[in-house]
């Protein structure tokens, strides 16, 4: 496949054999036989599956074969209020029974750590883990709706503590231990765990770093535990002096039997996942799933839109903070074999995970914008220096992907993939905008969006917009993954305000989109909560970033709107090159490269150097906490920030004073 592309070719387009050999076009066949109803491509199923939402939902609970005590013969109850809204009220299932369809001994879980450390898990012997957990757990007295904690890394144990959790019932969250007791507590100590589960360590850019002491500082601060865990990784024991009151992993398993998973089959709308907002600009959202409308998102995913099969092997970088990690591991559904791994992505150099893809055969990879960025700037061809014949999806997400990634993936990874970039995540687990296996990639465009979710875009006034306008990604429809509630939230206001205030009623997802025009793909252009507004025109931050980001001298970039009577004007910061320092002659380049690359209005007023550009622990910059340090404000949550020191960079700079 070429990467010479012009706005009339697709960058890839799946081969006819390709595509019909693909779980979508299966289910294009199912509904044709089944539900008699012809659909010829993508976009008609699409449309089908926003207009006759009932029958496709019920026809893909058929095709993925859910395992339930009944679906029942309700689909979906007051679907005029995406609030109220109810699929399947009638139900009864468990998402783990879902997740542990099989119990053989192909591999379930591969896992690899920065420091060359492997671990493998047959199917049988992860459902006898999550057995041994399950049963320990209900000998502690955890019942349905329980809260049981992770404060771990991406190794095995962590998704065996979600898939026992939710396997009686409970309600499983986690965080990654890389967060400091205050932004554990921000998240924990608003949801009030009854279990614990805890890693004494980590391991990241070749250090290995302890936290026994933070656990027992956590413990601390949670009065609702009735039970700590904690799990040796870095030490091969528990250090259990450090963490008064907790008791050891093994320990805790030791009575109880690897045999039958001890399944509970509750309705739909059993509490499953709590996950967190980045919590930047205040306390994280504490956001409840429910099981039913989690499970149905999470195998739709990857087996329609990524096109994930029996025996695949899927490598997804991520830590245990990010709605990815839950993601990754449900395409045990699949029946796929999931590779996890733990630390620094680069170390011991930008290669690292193409070396564990080459050796694990990888069909998928899942990753952020950013590390794509990261290795491009890297110069490394992973596809030239290993074997990567196996890998047949790379699937990106977290921010926007720029068009010359587009190119630097195909040109020096594999000429011969899917490349879906996404967008959705933690307030739906799953994308409002995601992959398509039987139709083309465009080069800087998300393909489609997402079968079930009725996507439109906006204008400010509630008008839909068509290709080459900007506007609010908004979603016209219910579907079964509306978040089921906020924690500490008892009157839903704060839920109500988050999603369905600006268009009553109507789901507003906060991303800046455009339909491109081609084959219903679009793009995205940052957070519209970001977006910048100089002489009341609505400009993406990811405008900006994509030509200066391409210039040599630039890493990276972050642009802010500030207050300047009687408008507001753009200011961009930008991290250079190790010994390039920012002078006229680079700031004219730059302001070249923007008005070149985008219109004159998105040249910035004023250009600042920084030394580095402050980011959430999944890795996404802050362009609003940045925005309040530049006007002066307080970041009401620097907890939540990986690096919260880079942000001193940005108060009181003389260049943005006159």
């Amino acid at each position: 496949m070429t990467t010479e592309t012009t706005p009339e070719a697709p960058i890839w387009t799946p081969s006819p054999e390709r595509a019909a050999g693909t779980n979508m076009a299966a289910f294009l066949a199912f509904v044709r036989k089944e539900w008699g109803v012809d659909l010829p491509d993508y976009d008609a199923l699409w449309r089908w599956s926003v207009e006759s939402m009932e029958d496709f939902w019920c026809a893909f609970w058929d095709f993925s074969d859910i395992i339930a005590d009944t679906r029942g013969d309700r689909v979906l109850v007051d679907g005029d209020d995406q609030l109220a809204a109810r699929f399947f009220p009638d139900a009864r299932l468990n998402f783990a029974e879902n997740m542990l369809r099989r119990s053989d001994d192909g591999e379930a879980i591969v896992f690899r750590n920065e420091r060359g450390d492997s671990r493998r898990l047959s199917w049988a012997e992860l459902t006898g883990e999550v057995a041994r957990l399950a049963k320990a757990l209900l000998a502690d007295g955890i019942e349905p709706g329980d809260r049981v904690a992770a404060y771990m890394p991406n190794i095995p144990e962590t998704a065996i503590v979600m898939l026992a959790a939710t396997a009686i019932g409970a309600t499983f969250s986690s965080c990654a231990p890389d967060f400091g007791v205050r932004g554990v507590l921000d998240r924990f100590g608003q949801i009030e765990p009854t279990v614990l589960v805890a890693a004494d360590g980590y391991h990241y850019n070749g250090k290995t770093h302890r936290v026994s002491d933070r656990v027992a500082e956590v413990m601390a601060g949670l009065p609702s535990l009735k039970r700590t865990v904690l799990v040796p990784y870095v030490d091969p024991e528990p250090v259990l002096d450090a963490v008064p009151g907790a008791v050891g992993y093994a320990d805790y398993l030791a009575p109880h039997a690897p045999d039958v998973v001890p399944y509970k089959r509750l309705p739909f709308d059993q509490p499953l996942f709590i996950l967190f907002s980045s919590g930047t600009t205040g306390a994280p959202k504490c956001i409840v799933h429910r099981a039913g409308g989690t499970l149905l998102q999470s195998i739709k995913e990857p087996l329609l839109h990524l096109d994930a099969r029996r025996d695949d092997r899927v490598l997804f970088f991520t830590s245990t903070t990010w709605v990815v990690w839950n993601l990754h591991i449900t395409f045990l559904d699949c029946g796929t074999t999931i590779l996890l791994y733990d630390g620094s992505p680069l170390y011991p150099g930008p290669d690292a995970l193409f070396d564990y893809m080459e050796r694990e055969r990888a069909t998928h990879f899942g990753t952020s914008a950013k590390f794509i960025d990261a290795i491009k700037q890297a110069g490394i061809a992973p596809g030239r220096d290993y074997d990567l014949s196996a890998l047949r999806v790379i699937l990106t997400s977290g921010s926007a992907l720029l068009p010359e990634c587009f190119d630097y993936i195909y040109d020096s990874i594999k000429s011969d993939l899917q490349l879906s970039s996404i967008s959705g995540g933690t307030d739906i687990m799953c994308g409002f905008l995601s992959g398509n296996p039987i139709g083309p990639v465009w080069r800087g465009e998300l393909q489609v969006p997402a079968l079930g979710m009725a996507v439109e875009v906006w204008d400010d006034d509630g008008r839909p917009l068509g290709p080459g306008e900007k506007g609010e990604l908004v979603c016209t429809k219910p579907h079964p993954s509306i978040p089921l509630k906020f924690m500490g939230d008892p009157d839903d206001s704060r839920r109500r305000a988050a999603y369905f205030e600006h268009f009553p009623g109507v789901w507003r997802h906060g991303d800046l989109m455009e339909w491109s025009g081609h084959d219903n793909g679009c793009v995205i252009y940052g957070r519209s909560d970001a977006t910048l507004n100089p002489g009341g025109v609505r400009i993406g931050t990811a405008e900006i970033y994509r030509p200066v980001e391409q210039l040599d001298e630039v890493v990276e970039a972050l642009a802010v709107g500030q207050d300047w009577p009687p408008d507001t004007r753009i200011v961009l910061f930008v991290v250079l090159r190790e010994g390039v320092t920012l002078d006229d002659a680079l700031r004219e380049k730059i302001k070249a490269a923007i008005r070149a690359g985008a219109t004159p209005r998105h040249v910035p007023a004023r250009i600042v150097q920084v030394p580095d550009i402050p980011r959430t622990k999944t890795g996404k910059i802050v362009e609003l906490a940045v925005r309040e340090v530049v006007h002066g404000r307080p970041v009401k949550n620097i907890d939540a920030l990986a690096n919260p020191e880079a942000l001193d960079s940005f108060a009181g700079r003389e260049e943005l004073a006159g």
